[in-house]
């Protein structure tokens, strides 16, 4: 099985622990994993901000660079969500794509449901003492569907417990140009959901998106909290989540 790893922009510059932990994890399953080194993003922020254009050449980069695997696999339901559900709208300009955009999007899963639903994976490498809560970050939940296999996954690991928060579906208050555009209504999402996270005394809050990641990891920190740990899931499920200082 020929899997291609769409790492992320994101991932790619800020936490690439994060790409290395999705590959240990393809890896170990026996995945031949395929990681494109002319990929860079998929359009979200240019399609978000209005710049269809320049969203167009990103995706149509995309299109070719993964076009010989057999899944796209990305650790970010944000991403992912936006191949699958945006594409089609964004490419439609393009009808001699179609196929193509089909192929793709019909291939590209977020990580922990590739796992879960086509791997269907009994075993994971990782471990981790002690609490956590998930954080279901909105692209990942609305967009991919994403709920019930990260906490499957996590739930195989003997030494971990999770404790839901409140409202784990709520927004973070990240939504990529959206807290740069509001950042007062963004802070405020950003301190009800570190409320919510810190309420449930969990060591840890597991996600699935680096954006919801660095949002909230931000708003704790600014908070006073310096002990509870951001981390995710493609960390905690490879085991590499000492990397994560």
């Amino acid at each position: 099985m020929r899997v291609g790893l769409f790492v992320t922009c994101l991932v790619d510059l800020v936490r690439p622990r994060i790409g290395f932990a999705a590959l240990k994890l393809l890896e170990g399953v026996g995945c031949e994993v395929v990681v494109p080194l002319t990929q860079t993003c998929c359009g979200q922020p240019g399609y978000n901000s209005g710049d269809r254009r320049a969203a167009q050449a990103l995706a149509r980069k995309v299109l070719t660079e993964f076009k010989d695997c057999d899944y796209v696999v990305v650790p970010s339901g944000s991403c992912s969500g936006m191949v699958k559900v945006h594409y089609p709208e964004l490419l439609n300009d393009f009808p001699e794509l179609r196929a193509d955009v089909e192929w793709l999007i019909a291939r590209t899963w977020e990580l922990t449901d590739f796992l879960f639903s086509v791997l269907k994976l009994e075993r994971v490498p990782g471990g981790f003492d002690g609490t956590i809560t998930y954080h279901d970050s909105c692209s990942g939940l609305r967009e991919m569907g994403v709920k019930d296999q990260p906490r499957a996954l996590l739930s195989k690991l003997p030494r971990l417990t999770v404790k839901e928060m409140a409202l784990p579906e709520q927004c973070c208050g990240f939504g990529g140009t959206f807290a740069v555009k509001y950042g007062d209504i963004s802070a405020r999402i950003a301190d009800q959901k570190c409320a919510d996270i810190q309420s449930t005394g969990a060591d840890a809050v597991v996600l699935g998106d680096l954006g919801c990641m660095l949002n909230i990891e931000g708003r704790l920190r600014r908070r006073g909290d310096q002990n509870t740990k951001v981390l995710h899931v493609a960390e905690v499920l490879a085991g590499t989540t000492d990397e994560a200082v």
